[in-house]
């Protein structure tokens, strides 16, 4: 058999094993099996595609020159979203830095007394989804990773916490707060958009 070929049904601990012997087809292997979920997580982090695109690259990139650091202490998935996550962090970070202060939004701040099914409802309809994206885009850093997270890729805290590195409390309190924040900020338009619906 040949001394590349890779089972479709290995684990990942199988796969990089055969990556760290020299068989770069078991690397393809694994961005293969998780690009278009690094992806995603680093979009709703960013919005913008093409700068979405090339963080997803640095991520595998990184992967690919430290893969020997990797010690299998968590899951790969959690490794790649650590890093997913932290160089989304640090690009919004910069963008912060060149953009100066971040620019004022013009919604109303008041507090919105529903739950969080109130802003997943909103999600549901395509029209809404703009909207609901520049409100994500609102929340500090840490809050929208744990939004992100949380409530696109419907991770546990405890997944989380390993990804972030920080204790599950204090993702529940960042959680709680990034919904609250989401519900002031799409309270002005919560009445535009049900009748819009």
């Amino acid at each position: 058999m040949d001394k590349n070929y890779i089972n479709v049904n290995s684990d990942d601990t199988e796969i990089i094993e055969s990556f760290r012997t020299g068989n770069d087809q078991a690397f393809n292997h694994l961005v293969r099996k998780y690009q278009k979920r690094v992806y995603w997580v680093v979009r709703k982090m960013i919005s913008d595609h093409d700068d979405a695109d090339d963080i997803t690259q640095e991520v595998f990139i990184r992967v690919y020159k430290s893969i020997n650091e990797f010690r299998g202490d968590s899951s790969f998935f959690t490794y790649l979203y650590r890093i997913a996550i932290n160089l989304s962090l640090n690009f919004l970070n910069k963008r912060k830095r060149m953009n100066g202060k971040r620019a004022d939004f013009d919604f109303e701040i008041s507090k919105f007394e529903s739950n969080e099914s109130s802003a997943e409802n909103l999600i549901d309809r395509p029209r809404n989804e703009k909207l609901f994206k520049s409100a994500i885009e609102q929340l500090p850093e840490q809050q929208r990773a744990v939004f992100v997270l949380r409530f696109y890729d419907n991770l546990t805290y405890d997944e989380i916490s390993k990804i972030l590195n920080r204790s599950v409390g204090g993702l529940k309190a960042n959680y709680f707060h990034a919904v609250k924040k989401l519900q002031v900020i799409l309270k002005p338009h919560l009445k535009d958009l049900s009748e819009a619906i």
